[in-house]
């Protein structure tokens, strides 16, 4: 009896102790982020949020409110990246909350400074998760991206969320990357970051306004295209759509994408990349590293525009040649491109050669930009075509 009694005054003393959530805020009281801009002014850094409004993300139920946007941008600028979130206050009548955060636009003036101190900052905000995307605004400034309004998306920075992770899915030349994964990249000795560009294109006036998303066609659109190429935590160039799309087969992130293959004088063939898998093999020979890459892809016949007759096992066969040649060329290209006029391993040959030979790698690593511009790389590439899809022959072919 003595012993229960004691024990249940020890319960009843720890009872104070129990209490969580010590640190709680309401939700009244944050401005959620969704949104955020960085760029360069001179040796200041200018701070960009897309905060959400409530009152017209809500679903209405009636009543005669204001018709306002979506989203308010609030602006500072600041010595560093962990002053501007603190002097946001000044702007915001509530505290900034980033751990919804789903889009970080490095405006062009940021990435070419260099990122490395603002993604320091970042990383040590515990607030901060590190599920959402990094890109760059190519030709702009992110606080131009932020300012926009875009149709089906409420929410810009939802927008450019949703249309990354779809791109990326289904269309090669796009790339996203995590916070963790941009820091692991920059921390690994043997390759460079590569993030996915975004632009604005038309009234640039215009596009932070409700009226850029009453019109069928907005005065102002965000569109992804391009990857920004970094040597260490600076922007040093772009990649266009084809050497982009290179890019993407030797990293092995094709999901899913178009390939346009030639199949008679100045016709095409559209096909379905369906399933895509990259293999790197690097040695070291005489001291001289080297490196091959092999593809093997899974495509559909999706658009045939010459008159071919896909019943032959010939022609099947033909165009799986052809398809060869066509991403054969494709990564080549897009390595001679980075080797002779940006010298940064975005590839990973680097990492390669670290793993397949370790006391090589301990003699070239210090000196690997040069080596990378000189590496040898050879490429092989074997398609299967699957489908032909619910015709056989061309339209083209049969129309008389």
């Amino acid at each position: 009896m003595k012993r229960k009694l004691i024990l249940t005054l020890v319960f009843v003393m720890l009872l104070p102790l129990l209490g969580g959530c010590w640190n709680h805020r309401e939700l009244n009281q944050l401005a959620i982020a969704l949104g955020l801009g960085i760029d360069k002014v001179g040796d200041k850094y200018r701070l960009s949020v897309q905060v959400v409004d409530p009152e017209q993300v809500a679903a209405k139920k009636g009543g005669a409110a204001a018709e306002r946007t979506p989203v308010i941008l609030y602006s500072v600028t600041a010595d560093s990246v962990f002053e501007a979130v603190r002097k946001m206050t000044i702007a915001s009548p509530r505290q900034i909350y980033p751990a919804h955060l789903r889009i970080l636009v490095f405006g062009e003036s940021a990435a070419r400074d260099g990122i490395g101190k603002i993604l320091d900052a970042i990383s040590r905000n515990w607030e901060f998760r590190t599920d959402f995307f990094i890109i760059v605004a190519k030709g702009t400034t992110a606080f131009d991206i932020m300012d926009s309004l875009t149709q089906l998306e409420k929410i810009p920075a939802m927008k450019l969320f949703s249309s990354l992770r779809t791109s990326d899915k289904i269309w090669g030349p796009t790339t996203s990357v995590t916070l963790d994964k941009l820091v692991t990249q920059l921390i690994t000795k043997g390759k460079e970051p590569v993030l996915t560009g975004i632009q604005s294109f038309g009234d640039r006036s215009i596009g932070g306004t409700l009226e850029n998303v009453k019109r069928t066609k907005p005065a102002e659109r965000l569109r992804y295209g391009g990857l920004a190429v970094f040597k260490r935590d600076k922007l040093i160039g772009w990649l266009n759509q084809r050497d982009s799309l290179g890019y993407a087969y030797v990293n092995d992130i094709i999901r899913s994408t178009p390939n346009r293959v030639p199949c008679s004088k100045g016709r095409n063939i559209m096909l379905d990349v369906i399933r895509s898998k990259t293999k790197m093999k690097g040695d070291v020979v005489n001291g001289k590293p080297r490196i091959k890459v092999m593809v093997r892809q899974e495509v559909n016949v999706e658009e045939v525009h010459c008159k071919i007759d896909l019943m032959k096992p010939e022609t099947i066969s033909e165009l799986e040649k052809k398809a060869n040649q066509h991403v054969k060329a494709l990564i080549e290209h897009a390595v001679k491109t980075v080797q002779k006029k940006y010298k940064a391993d975005i590839f990973g040959f680097g990492e390669e050669i670290h793993r397949s030979d370790p006391k090589a790698w301990k003699k070239l690593k210090d000196n690997w930009d040069a080596k990378f511009a000189q590496l040898p790389v050879t490429v092989e590439v074997d398609t299967k075509i699957r489908r032909l899809g619910t015709v056989g022959n061309p339209l083209i072919k049969e129309i008389k």
